[in-house]
Formats: C-alpha cells, sequence, structure tokens
C-alpha cells in the first residue's frame, strides 16, 4: 500500500465506499460509517440514489445537451457507472479528468483508465481551485473555452463555512463557458419546513463531524446560491431522488430526502 495512504483516520471516499458495498475501505471507515447508520440507518440509501443522480445527470449532460468534456472533482473511488463509462457510452469521444484528495482514489482510477486515452485522474482538493484549473494534466483534456459539465456531486458539504464554500463554488463557476452544465449534490437541513428532518440533519451533522471532521447540512436559499445565475434545468433543486427519476425504482429511504440534488445551466 502506499504509504500516502493513512488507514488510521476514516476518508470520505472510503466511507462512501463502503455504503456502495465497495471493498476498498478499512476498519476506521467502517466504523464511522456504521456511527452515522445509527443516526441515519437508511444512509446507504443515500451513497446509491447520489450514483444514481449522477448517471442520470451526466447522461443528460452527454445525450441531450451535447456536452463532449467532464470535471469531475471529489468524485470518489471508482464503482459502477463512473461518469466516463455514462458518458463515453453516448459518444466515445468525451473526455473525463476526475479529481479527488485522496491518494487511493488516483491509485485505483490510474488501474481502471490504464487503457482510456480520453480519461484521466488527478489528485486535488476542492479548497485550492487554481491548483486544478492549472494543472496541466487538466489543460491537456479540458478545454475551458468550450461547454464542459462540471460535477460538484457530494462534496461542497464537506467545505466548512469557513473554507469559503461560496466563493469556492464561485470560482469554479467563473470559468464555465456558454452551454455548460454544473451538477450539485449537497446535505440538506429543511429546518421549520420539515422539523423532524432538521433535527435528523442537525444529529447527522454532530455525527459526521466528530468521525469525519466535516459536514454541513445547508439550507435550500444557502445551496441554491452555489449556482449563481446559472438556469437551473427541470424540474430545479429537489431532493436527491425526485430529480428526473428512473421508472420502477424500489423507493429510497427517507433521509435521502435531506439532500438535495440540481443541474444548472449557463445561457
Amino acid at each position: 500500500m502506499p504509504p500516502e495512504i493513512d488507514t488510521t483516520k476514516p476518508s470520505i471516499a472510503r466511507v462512501y465506499d463502503y455504503f456502495l458495498g465497495g471493498k476498498d475501505n478499512f476498519a476506521v471507515d467502517r466504523e464511522a460509517a456504521e456511527a452515522a447508520l445509527k443516526i441515519a440507518p437508511d444512509a446507504r440509501d443515500v451513497g446509491m440514489a447520489n450514483r444514481a443522480f449522477l448517471r442520470r445527470a451526466v447522461h443528460y449532460m452527454a445525450a441531450e445537451a451535447g456536452i463532449r468534456q467532464f470535471l469531475d472533482i471529489g468524485s470518489g473511488l471508482p464503482t459502477q457507472g463512473n461518469v466516463h463509462e455514462i458518458a463515453q457510452a453516448v459518444d466515445p469521444s468525451c473526455r473525463v479528468v476526475y479529481v479527488d484528495n485522496d491518494p487511493i482514489v488516483l491509485v485505483h482510477g490510474r488501474a481502471l483508465l490504464a487503457t482510456n486515452d480520453v480519461t484521466t485522474v488527478i489528485q486535488g482538493d476542492l479548497r485550492r481551485p487554481e491548483e486544478i484549473l492549472r494543472n496541466p494534466e487538466v489543460l491537456k483534456y479540458i478545454d475551458f473555452d468550450k461547454p464542459l459539465g462540471l460535477l460538484l456531486v457530494a462534496v461542497l458539504h464537506h467545505i466548512n463555512d469557513d473554507e469559503d464554500p461560496q466563493g469556492l463554488a464561485d470560482r469554479f463557476r467563473s470559468v464555465l463557458a456558454p452551454g455548460s452544465h454544473m451538477a450539485i449534490v449537497h446535505f440538506f437541513n429543511p429546518g421549520e419546513e420539515a422539523p423532524e428532518r432538521s433535527r435528523i440533519a442537525l444529529a447527522s451533522e454532530e455525527t459526521f463531524n466528530k468521525h469525519l471532521g466535516t459536514g454541513r447540512w445547508r439550507s435550500r436559499e444557502e445551496i441554491r446560491a452555489y449556482f449563481g445565475d446559472m438556469e437551473l434545468v427541470e424540474p430545479g433543486l429537489v431532493p436527491l431522488p425526485d430529480w428526473r427519476p428512473e421508472p420502477d425504482l424500489p423507493p429510497y429511504g427517507p433521509t435521502c430526502y435531506n439532500v438535495l440534488a440540481g443541474v444548472g445551466r449557463v445561457p
């Protein structure tokens, strides 16, 4: 195992992997995941619903909006239905760059993509946007003068308030050419709109911060603001399972409704 991979601290990417039934996780990750399950027993559903949304959003961008390049920040560990697989099923020439700050993602991603010459993975951190936007590997694959599919899926809620998530979203949005799309998934606290779900959101936030160090359940207004003046694609900013749902899927648990998802478009 590469020395830079720390198996003594839980990793968000590996916790998600555990929720998705993957094997690329360690005891410390499973411990953190099980703590979350005590607060929200259906938390695994969130991982599944998140991946399902990602597949739908990427397919929409590639098949309906004509996007041919994707930047996936906070991509997590490779699993079934990766961005490049969805996009390249529409058009094999679609270029994809995965970015994650966990070194284990780099190791697994490079192994997966060894024979794919239009897809790459780099190590980078959303909190340091210039290092991503100026990365030579990113610039080799992504032309920021053309429409881009920017994926900030289940990553902004891991940015603390004092790390300026709005400023980070604004910076990445600022490089998007007309016709670009941006997908966001974010933990949601409905407040007085749904008091019981708000209670679960607050308890989940406490558990997340205790075990993983970062996790914020924000209001609808805060999440909507990340899109700036982008046009929201129908059906707008909605609970995770409700964004263009696939037919005949089994119902997701209620915790999925404490997560909002949306896709914005640059006019």
